[in-house]
């Protein structure tokens, strides 16, 4: 069975076990944290109104960041350039059952 979730303006699609990286959380390691599905999927598929009871569990595994992502701007012709790095916050969540 696999459940779609979103969190931070994104959608995840996510078994039990499966550990992923979300935007940054609040709540220290080892909190629960709970989902609500967008979509439930296996043998039958749930959308709707009959996914409203079903929930997502999940336990905050750790915080961190991302690598350094650097962007760069250039104009041609005025000697106009630019670099700016950039570490994006995530939290890591292992997803202990569908409910």
């Amino acid at each position: 069975m696999f459940a779609i979730i979103t969190s931070g303006g994104k959608q995840y699609r996510v078994q039990e076990g499966d550990v992923i990286r979300v935007e940054k959380l609040k709540g220290d390691a080892g909190e629960k944290v709970e989902f609500k599905p967008l979509l439930i999927g296996g043998e039958q598929t749930l959308i709707g109104e009959a996914v409203a009871g079903a929930v997502v569990n999940a336990e905050v595994v750790s915080h961190g960041r991302g690598e350094k992502i650097y962007i760069r701007k250039y104009k041609s012709g005025i000697q106009y350039r630019r670099r700016n790095g950039h570490r994006q916050d995530f939290t890591a969540i292992k997803i202990t059952g569908i409910k």
